[in-house]
């Protein structure tokens, strides 16, 4: 009678180990990021009810990277779930005055909601993609790094030369790097590159973020007919 190896049942139950892991990292990141997701919703609604005013791209990226920099630091402290609706919540706030300059256009509403329907269809089919077939994306990282880096830099040079040429570039490239992450960030789950769900809840809730508004100033300007 053969005898049975140590190392072959060590490899399944690690597997069996790594898997559920990964599951649990997956679930709260879904549970977590649905709920900063309607936080946001809420604060952009009462920000667009009480039609209060942008604060500005300096108060926002301050306000962005501080508190990022706060979840970073502090993602395995009881501090990084409220932190998360405080950044989430402050992006919801941004947006409300975003989504009041299209609504008070022709057609706003419409390209609102189109705007929200190209989001939801592109997030949901690219996390569906990458769960069912568990691809590694991980090569895309690098890629991705580099275009976000490059197009933050081209649209805050579009913002202050008021460049509407290159604004639009910028967001139709906000569209695809935005798509990337999203594979990114699943793939990194599945694999095990990404086993803290706070930080996967942030990264997620961004790169929505900025799908949608990326998506909105597209669809803003194909239907304003300039």
């Amino acid at each position: 009678m053969n005898p049975i190896r140590s190392d072959a049942i060590a490899l399944p139950h690690g597997g069996t180990e790594a898997m559920l892991a990964s599951n649990k990292v997956i679930r709260n990141t879904y549970m977590l990021l649905s709920m900063t997701l309607a936080f946001s919703a809420l604060t952009a609604g009462a920000s667009v009810a009480l039609s209060l005013p942008h604060p500005g791209i300096i108060i926002t990226l301050v306000g962005y990277f501080g508190l990022l920099f706060g979840i970073t630091r502090m993602r395995n402290s009881a501090w990084a779930i409220p932190l998360v609706f405080a950044l989430t919540g402050f992006m919801g706030y941004t947006l409300g005055p975003i989504i009041s300059h299209y609504l008070s256009l022709p057609n706003g509403g419409q390209t609102v909601m189109m705007a929200m329907g190209g989001t939801a269809a592109i997030f949901l089919g690219l996390s569906s993609y990458a769960l069912t077939t568990k691809k590694d994306f991980s090569f895309m990282g690098g890629f991705l790094m580099v275009g976000v880096l490059v197009a933050f830099l081209a649209g805050l040079a579009a913002i202050f030369f008021e460049i509407q040429a290159l604004s639009l570039a910028v967001s139709a490239a906000f569209v695809l790097l935005m798509s990337g992450l999203i594979l990114f960030e699943t793939s990194n789950i599945i694999h095990g590159g990404e086993t803290n769900y706070v930080m996967a809840t942030v990264s997620l809730f961004v790169s929505i973020f900025n799908l949608f508004t990326s998506l909105l100033h597209l669809l803003g300007f194909a239907g304003s007919g300039d």
